[in-house]
């Protein structure tokens, strides 16, 4: 894909600064919940059970670093949850929102974002592939076109 196919990286408009340092203030579960009910709706019933096994039991730190959230899920009992914020993650993921639009609807693979520095994974190296190469093979999560501005 050429630099002018790209998607536009401008998705969503950025949050003005005062609300991004109100939701950077937000305690860690709220989100958390809501993501893990996201995923629980979205990813799970298409998630292998010998994958879900492998991802089962660790702690996932994401973090949409231009809305200044945070958000740590498990894979536990064979559901997605909240997962408590103290304590280790075994991996961290940051990325503005528009990256992980474009992870999710398949527009750009997680190589490609990591490579141009737009995705940062850090922690259990092993465990981080086990997921990325689980997420490849499920292909896009969202196929609903987004309105561009």
């Amino acid at each position: 894909m050429t630099p002018s196919a790209t998607p536009s990286h401008r998705v969503l408009p950025p949050l003005p600064p005062v609300l991004r340092e109100l939701v950077a203030r937000l305690p860690v579960h709220p989100p958390s919940h809501l993501l893990a009910l996201a995923l629980e709706r979205v990813l799970r019933p298409r998630l292998p059970a010998d994958a879900a096994a492998r991802l089962a039991g660790h702690a996932v730190d994401i973090e949409v670093r231009d809305f200044g959230l945070r958000c740590r899920v498990t894979l536990r009992d064979g559901h997605f949850r909240s997962a408590p914020a103290s304590g280790p993650a075994t991996l961290r993921i940051a990325a503005d929102a528009a990256s992980y639009l474009r992870l999710l609807r398949g527009d750009d693979d997680a190589d490609r974002l990591f490579f141009e520095r737009a995705l940062v994974m850090e922690g259990d190296t092993e465990y981080g592939l086990l997921l990325k190469n689980t997420l490849d093979a499920i292909g896009p999560l969202l196929h609903w076109p987004l309105r561009r501005a």
